[in-house]
């Protein structure tokens, strides 16, 4: 019997996680049947610094979720994320090819390659990891619905595309080959979560997905059902422990610790509260800032919704709030039903959300993904021709 399994990785600048999942007939929601946790060497900001480190990390995560689940790991879909992760903007136009002015799906086809090709003209050492229509025109007038079968003259596409540094594309794909897993999916990290942490409404009407990590922020935003913007902070729930560890002279575990907790024992618990503050608006005010740049701020209905072990930080609701001027929660899933299970934990949403991602259900099955697999591994193979002499 064919079983229908799922596996997601999270390579994070602080941790490695391994989620296993099983699709089970009936049930739309995948069974975990293992897990594995390793803590993440050679990264810094998300992208890898010694590739060796972090192969060995991987490895050791992979180890434990193999063991826990029974299932030896050979393919899975990875997230990937870093400082360089953000969207671009792109414009594209076509004249309609059939005498009748009726739009095909070749038309749509070639307006999406001419949108695709003028952001090539800027797109320098960026890799695109995904796509997303956010608009058609035809002759000028905005189209509400499918392009095709419509008659015009002249069909327009705007387009957001997600990407990354090429670099940190090929470093990665190299850990996961290194690791002996084929790579049949790469998403890009907050799309990932966002299978988790926001619902399709929420993604209509206008919300925001923050993941907090360890050395970076990323913001995705998402309207009419689909990703409108990303951008990655160089700041991260580190920095957060680092300066209560300076603020109050006391070790980075201990400094940890008061960071969720809130609770400075025999130290100034306002003291204490002075130093996240001033750490989480320095978060929150790179945040306003893009809302502002994209014309967001103050105008999400839905509100912003907060992942990664950041995400964990006492008080973060709140000051969100005060200073975003917008609803503000922290993630939940209900996924696990009232199961008590650290896989609630924020820090596990993309992993996680590799699994339920429309990619991710497809599981080890995945022909669907032969194109991705055929550029995963021209990638992979242009990397050691450059390395060879």
């Amino acid at each position: 019997m064919i079983r229908n399994i799922s596996v997601g990785i999270d390579i994070g600048t602080s941790t490695t996680r391994v989620v296993v999942g099983e699709f089970l007939k009936g049930e739309k929601n995948p069974k975990v049947i293992g897990i594995g946790e390793t803590e993440t060497k050679g990264m810094r900001h998300g992208y890898i610094t010694h590739s060796n480190e972090t192969v060995a990390s991987l490895k050791g995560a992979l180890l434990m979720a193999e063991k826990t689940s029974g299932i030896k790991i050979r393919r899975a879909f990875v997230s990937i994320g870093s400082s360089t992760l953000r969207s671009e903007i792109s414009n594209g136009s076509v004249v309609i090819s059939k005498a009748d002015g009726e739009v095909t799906n070749l038309d749509i086809e070639k307006v999406l390659e001419d949108c695709e090709k003028n952001l090539n003209l800027n797109l320098g050492n960026k890799k695109i990891i995904h796509s997303f229509p956010l608009s058609f025109k035809l002759d000028g007038k905005e189209i509400l619905g499918r392009p095709e079968g419509m008659h015009g003259t002249k069909l327009e596409v705007k387009t957001v595309y997600i990407t990354c540094s090429f670099q940190h594309w090929e470093d990665l794909l190299e850990v996961i080959s290194e690791a002996n897993v084929e790579p049949i999916g790469v998403i890009a990290s907050s799309i990932a979560g966002s299978y988790i942490a926001l619902s399709s409404k929420q993604k209509k009407v206008g919300s925001a997905l923050v993941d907090i990590g360890s050395e970076t922020v990323s913001l995705a935003v998402f309207e009419n059902d689909t990703i409108i913007s990303l951008q990655t902070f160089s700041i991260g729930s580190a920095d957060i422990t680092n300066d209560i560890a300076l603020g109050l002279k006391i070790p980075l575990e201990k400094a940890e610790g008061f960071k969720i907790a809130n609770d400075a024992e025999e130290y100034s618990k306002k003291k204490l509260d002075e130093i996240v503050e001033a750490r989480l608006t320095d978060i929150f005010e790179a945040i306003e800032n893009h809302l502002k740049k994209i014309k967001r701020s103050e105008l999400l209905p839905a509100g912003i919704v907060f992942i990664g072990g950041g995400s964990n930080t006492a008080g973060l609701e709140e000051l969100s709030k005060s200073t975003l001027k917008l609803p503000s929660k922290i993630g939940l899933t209900e996924i696990f039903g009232n199961t008590k299970t650290k896989l609630r934990d924020q820090a596990w949403f993309v992993a996680i959300g590799l699994l339920v991602s429309p990619k991710g259900s497809e599981s080890y099955g995945g022909g669907s993904f032969s194109n991705m697999w055929k550029d995963v591994k021209n990638t992979i193979k242009s990397s050691i021709k450059q390395l060879m002499p």
